[in-house]
C-alpha cells in the first residue's frame, strides 16, 4: 500500500494545479496516459497515482467537452477543503493517499489515516452483520421483522396487512418504510433514541417511519428502514450497536480504524476530518453526530472501506472468508424485489463490468465507494465538503480510465445545437419556494444554474426545451406560456421526483 508523502496545503490549491500544467509534468502526465491506454496498468504506483490525479473525468461525459481536470482543480471547483483515495486493484490495496486538510481553519493535514463520517455507505456494512446473522439462523430474510422486534413495533396498517416488513425489503429498500435521510444533531443538542427516532417523538428531528406502500413492491430508498434494522440488530444480540459491529464486522474484516461509536469518543476526536458547507466553510461543532448509526453513523477511511469491498469480493470467489459465506454474499450481490439494490449495496453493470456500490452523503461529507464483482479491482473516496459527491465520482471515473475498469464510464451525450438568443431567454432568477433562488446564466454554448446552496449545474440542451446537466440523475425541461414566454423550470431527478420553479419576470 503506497501512502501520501505529502498533502495538498489549501492555500495552495490553484498554484498546486498551476505547478501540475505547467509543460513538463503536463507532458509526462499526457506520456503516462496514453501509455496505460496502449499498453495497460502504468508499472509504478507512482505513475499510477500521477495519472488518476490529473485524469479526472466527467460524470457526464458531453461530445467535445471531455478534457480531463486534475484533483487540485476540482478541489477548488467545489471547494472541498480535503479528500482521502484508496484504489483496489488485484485484491488488494494498491495505493491510498490525502489531498487537501482536515480542517480549512486549522490547516491539519489529510492522510490516508484521517477519519471521515462514511454517511450511507454505513447501510451497506451494516447489512453484513445482519446477513450474518441470517447465515447463522438467528433472524430470517423474509420473517415479520415484527416477529423479532422487542422494543419497538413496526406500526401495522393495511399495505402490510397485504405484506409484512421483512429484512429482504428493507435491505434492498423495497419495504415501503419512508424517511429518505437523516439531517443529523448538533454536538451539543440533545439525542433521542432509536424507537424516539423511528416514532418521531421528541427530540428527534424527523418525521416518524412509517410503511406508506405495499412492501415488497417497488424501490424507494429508505434510511428509515435502516434504523429498523439498527434497533432489530441490537433487540435480538442484546449488544449496543456500536460494539456489536465491532465485533461482528469491523473487527474480523480489518476494519481497525472504523466505529460506529456516535458521538465518537472525545480520544479519537483529533483523528477526524473536519465537515465543511458548499463554501467550504467548517460547520458549527465540526460535525453533525448520528444516532441513526446504521444508516448513517459510521466513522471509517478509504482503506477500511476498500478492506470491506475486497472482503465482500473475496468471499464471492469462494476464497476464505471472515464474515459471510459465498452463497450470501451471492444473495447479497442479486437485485431484489425488481430493484437496483441487492443485500445492502446498489448493484450496476452487466458481464464482467458487474459491480457493487454505495456512495453518501451526512451534512458536511460526501463519498463514495465502487467494486467490481470480478478482477478484483475497485475505490473509496472520501471527501469533507458538502459538494464532494460530484468530486468522488469524477476521481472514480479517472481511477477507472487509468485502470481500465470494462464499460464503466457512461457513453458521451451531444449536446443540441441552440442558438444563443434562445437561451438567453431562459436566463434569470427562479423563485423555488419562500427563501430559495436557483439563478440561470449562460456560458457560451450552454447554460449554468447557480442554486443558493451545493455546486453548479452545467445545462445542456437536448432540444430548444428539453436539457440534461452534468449531474446523471437530473434532467428537465424549460415551460413556456401561451403566450411563448418563460414561465418555469422543472427538474426530473432519478428518484422521480419533479421539482418545479417558477421564473421571477
Amino acid at each position: 500500500m503506497h501512502s501520501a508523502r505529502e498533502n495538498e496545503n489549501p492555500m495552495s490549491i490553484r498554484a498546486a494545479f498551476r505547478q501540475v500544467l505547467s509543460v513538463g509534468l503536463f507532458a509526462a502526465v499526457v506520456s503516462i496516459v496514453a501509455a496505460a491506454r496502449a499498453t495497460g496498468l502504468p508499472a509504478t504506483i507512482d505513475e499510477r497515482i500521477a495519472a488518476v490525479e490529473t485524469h479526472l473525468t466527467q460524470t457526464v461525459r458531453v461530445k467535445g467537452q471531455t478534457t480531463p481536470w486534475s484533483i487540485a482543480e476540482r478541489m477548488a471547483q467545489h471547494h472541498v477543503p480535503g479528500v482521502s483515495v484508496a484504489v483496489i486493484h488485484d485484491y488488494k490495496i494498491d495505493w491510498a493517499k490525502g489531498y487537501g486538510v482536515a480542517d480549512a481553519e486549522a490547516g491539519t493535514p489529510v492522510t490516508p489515516d484521517t477519519l471521515f463520517q462514511a454517511a450511507s455507505i454505513s447501510k451497506p456494512v451494516t447489512a453484513v452483520a445482519t446477513l450474518k446473522l441470517v447465515d447463522a439462523g438467528v433472524l430470517d430474510l423474509d420473517r415479520d421483522v415484527n416477529k423479532d422486534l422487542k422494543s419497538w413495533k413496526v406500526p401495522e396498517n393495511e399495505f402490510t396487512a397485504k405484506h409484512a416488513v421483512d429484512l429482504r425489503g428493507i435491505l434492498s429498500h423495497t419495504a415501503g418504510l419512508t424517511i429518505h435521510g437523516f439531517p443529523g444533531y448538533a454536538t451539543d443538542a440533545a439525542l433521542p433514541t432509536v424507537p424516539q427516532i423511528l416514532d418521531g417523538a421528541s427530540p428527534a428531528n424527523t418525521k416518524p417511519v412509517r410503511v406508506d406502500k405495499e412492501p415488497g413492491h417497488g424501490f424507494r430508498y429508505s434510511g428509515g428502514g435502516t434504523t429498523v434494522e439498527q434497533l432489530l440488530l441490537s433487540d435480538v444480540t442484546g449488544r449496543p450497536f456500536p460494539e456489536l459491529m465491532r465485533d461482528t464486522v469491523l473487527g474480523p474484516v480489518g476494519m481497525a480504524a472504523s466505529t460506529y461509536e456516535q458521538p465518537l469518543p472525545p480520544g479519537r476526536r483529533g483523528q477526524a476530518a473536519t465537515a465543511h458547507d458548499g463554501s467550504g466553510k467548517p460547520i458549527a461543532g465540526k460535525w453533525n453526530v448520528y444516532p441513526e448509526m446504521g444508516a448513517a453513523g459510521l466513522w471509517t477511511t478509504p482503506s477500511d472501506l476498500a478492506r470491506y469491498a475486497i472482503e465482500i469480493q473475496l468471499a464471492r470467489q469462494g476464497k476464505p472468508q471472515k464474515v459471510l459465506g459465498q452463497k450470501m454474499v451471492e444473495q447479497m450481490l442479486t437485485p431484489q424485489n425488481g430493484g437496483a439494490v441487492g443485500l445492502g449495496p446498489f448493484i450496476a453493470g452487466e458481464g464482467n463490468a458487474r459491480r457493487f456500490s454505495h456512495g453518501g452523503q451526512n451534512r458536511g461529507f460526501s463519498c463514495l465507494l465502487v467494486a467490481l464483482f470480478d478482477g478484483g479491482q475497485g475505490a473509496a473516496v472520501m471527501t469533507n465538503g458538502d459538494a464532494g459527491g460530484r468530486l468522488a465520482a469524477e476521481i472514480t471515473n479517472g481511477i477507472a480510465v487509468i485502470y481500465g475498469w470494462p464499460d464503466y464510464l457512461p457513453p458521451e451525450r451531444e449536446a443540441a445545437q441552440v442558438d444563443t438568443a434562445t437561451l438567453d431567454r431562459y436566463v434569470g432568477q427562479y423563485v423555488l419556494g419562500p427563501v430559495d433562488a436557483l439563478t440561470i446564466a449562460r456560458r457560451e454554448d450552454h447554460l449554468v444554474a447557480r442554486p443558493v446552496r451545493g455546486p453548479e449545474i452545467d445545462i445542456y440542451p437536448e432540444s430548444a426545451t428539453a436539457f440534461f446537466t452534468n449531474d446523471p440523475g437530473m434532467t428537465g425541461r424549460f415551460v413556456l406560456d401561451d403566450a411563448g414566454q418563460v414561465a418555469e423550470i422543472v427538474v426530473n431527478t432519478d428518484g422521480g421526483r419533479a421539482v418545479r420553479a417558477k421564473k421571477k419576470p
